[in-house]
């Protein structure tokens, strides 16, 4: 990922120099197990330990000769440990390092991801219960309907990504397996229990079947988690640009004093931090299909995942980790405009209680087909711009059979759309 949309918590993780060190970690309990086992000596797992050192830019030197990343890895190794390398890698395949390694690397990015959420749902609960009660209208079709409140609108988004979260958890509880079983899988040169012993020290669980590698349903699994929570932002960053469109304005991103909005046109405030968001979630789901082509790999092994991977998983991870950054930003400091919002709500006249007028009418006897028609009739013009909702209803001559000029003007308290947020709300985040 470009440096542009990378924060370097999370590009850390894929840098060279973690991998590699990584890397070194595994062979090292490998060898640690391996000397606890009596296999090699405890003298060569010691010096190991001791002297096992590397260079970025001599792995690199090595492999342009060599063309294998895990034997120029070795290579530099044993330069600085010495004859006691030879006891490295025993009964070890390079998908062994590989694999596991890159378990603890999406292990390291899911806890980002993780904290990014946090973060994420502890700002729209914030905003959630600022506006618990500011009534808006909710709109399907991107057409009025009924009124809603904006907090309800954020709550929603907060119950969204808690699932995300459960989701992303048990993502990387899936991806968190280790393999230590060398060549096909088969433990032949590496016992059992060196797996057990290097998973349990990194945090992992042993992978029951690995054949050469992890099975890649897992990953796949893993980035399709990513595409959902990516898809979750893209909602969260499209309402924030409907709403901010100059015939609603009922929210806005943050503009900074000495912001400028356009290179033509000096007037303009743009979303464009949600729509740079939006971009962002595409390219995460972007990743997500390369991901489901990785599980038909050849028998034990091939390698045709390995590129897609090594592209994926620092741009699905990185992308998402900057995407949600952002998405917080951009609701912690939302301009909110309650007057807008109960403006827009007014322009249809009422016309949002229509289906008030309806159910009454049902409940005084009035059958639906007939009291849709009645209703609809009269909603109609207004809808065109001729006349008042309610003056309309009392002048019906057929709604007038049904229902007092008093009963109609009861039903426009748009308080009473608000009775159950409350329920909503406890719903969502609990008892206060």
């Amino acid at each position: 990922m470009i440096p542009r949309y990378s924060r370097p918590k999370m590009a850390a993780i894929w840098e060279p120099e973690n991998r590699f060190r990584i890397w070194f970690e595994i062979e090292a309990l490998a060898c640690d197990a391996l000397a606890e086992a009596g296999i090699i000596p405890a003298s060569a797992a010691k010096a190991i330990r001791e002297k096992g050192k590397f260079e970025v830019e001599r792995i690199d030197a090595i492999e342009r000769e060599i063309h294998h990343d895990v034997v120029a890895f070795l290579t530099n190794l044993a330069e600085h440990i010495g004859p006691e390398a030879r006891f490295l890698h025993q009964g070890m395949t390079s998908s062994d390092v590989l694999d596991t390694c890159l378990a603890v690397q999406l292990q390291q990015a899911s806890d980002i991801l993780l904290a990014d959420i946090d973060a994420l749902l502890k700002v729209l609960e914030r905003r959630a219960r600022e506006f618990k009660t500011t009534i808006t209208i909710g709109r399907s079709h991107g057409i009025h309907a009924e009124p809603t409140t904006f907090g309800v609108k954020l709550a929603g988004f907060y119950a969204e990504f808690a699932r995300n979260r459960v989701r992303l958890e048990a993502a990387r509880a899936d991806i968190s397996t280790c393999a230590v079983s060398g060549a096909v899988g088969t433990f032949a040169n590496v016992p059992p229990a060196i797996e057990d012993y290097v998973a349990r020290k990194l945090g992992l669980t042993p992978e029951p079947v690995s054949t050469q590698i992890i099975p890649r349903d897992r990953h796949a699994q893993f980035f399709a988690t990513l595409g959902v929570i990516a898809s979750s932002v893209e909602r969260l960053a499209t309402e924030i640009r409907h709403l901010q469109r100059t015939e609603v304005r009922e929210v806005e991103e943050y503009f900074a004093p000495e912001q400028k909005g356009s290179s033509a046109m000096p007037h303009k405030r743009n979303p464009v931090l949600s729509e740079n968001i939006t971009g962002l979630a595409r390219l995460v789901r972007g990743n997500v299909v390369p991901a489901l082509e990785n599980v038909a790999l050849w028998h034990e092994r091939d390698i045709s995942h390995s590129s897609v991977e090594r592209v994926i998983g620092p741009d699905a991870t990185i992308a998402l980790d900057f995407a949600l950054g952002r998405m917080t930003g951009v609701i912690d400091r939302m301009l909110v405009y309650p007057e807008a919002m109960k403006a827009n709500m007014d322009k249809l006249g009422g016309l949002h209680n229509s289906q008030r007028v309806l159910l009454a009418l049902t409940q005084a006897g009035m059958s639906r087909e007939d009291a849709y028609r009645a209703v609809q009739r009269n909603a109609m013009q207004v809808w065109h711009g001729k006349g008042n909702f309610p003056a309309l209803l009392k002048a019906d001559a057929e709604i007038a059979k049904s229902m007092k000029p008093t009963e109609i003007d009861a039903l426009f308290d748009d308080e009473y759309h608000l009775k159950h947020v409350d329920t909503i709300f406890q719903r969502v985040f609990g008892k206060a």
